[in-house]
């Protein structure tokens, strides 16, 4: 398991890559995105918000979407945090929900 500063360099890292591709695919994607205090929200023109969030205590990236709780963990192997039960980063599995809440193909680099 990693300590708790390698932790927050990586979700760090991550999330910050993630909002930046969120950014570039706002316009597609008819989203919004919105960070507070370390959190990206996502806010869909539905009304319905993804929330992806750092958890220092268990060293995850947690996401909140589609009425489901995605657990990331850290992966030495890729460099990133991955679903363990798919072995999706945390890019391409947000680029899934994403394309699964909005109903078009969305992609994030």
């Amino acid at each position: 398991m990693l300590d708790e500063l390698s932790f927050r360099n990586h979700a760090d890292s991550a999330l910050a890559a993630l909002k930046q591709s969120l950014y570039a695919a706002e316009e597609d994607g008819d989203f919004e995105v919105e960070e507070q205090s370390g959190v990206l929200n996502v806010i869909f023109e539905v009304g319905t918000k993804f929330v992806f969030t750092p958890n220092a205590p268990v060293r995850q990236i947690w996401i909140s979407a589609l009425t489901t709780s995605f657990k990331l963990d850290w992966d030495d192997t890729a460099q990133a945090f991955v679903l363990p039960q798919t072995g999706e980063s945390l890019l391409a599995l947000s680029a899934r929900l994403l394309s699964q809440q909005t109903g078009n193909s969305i992609t994030l680099r």
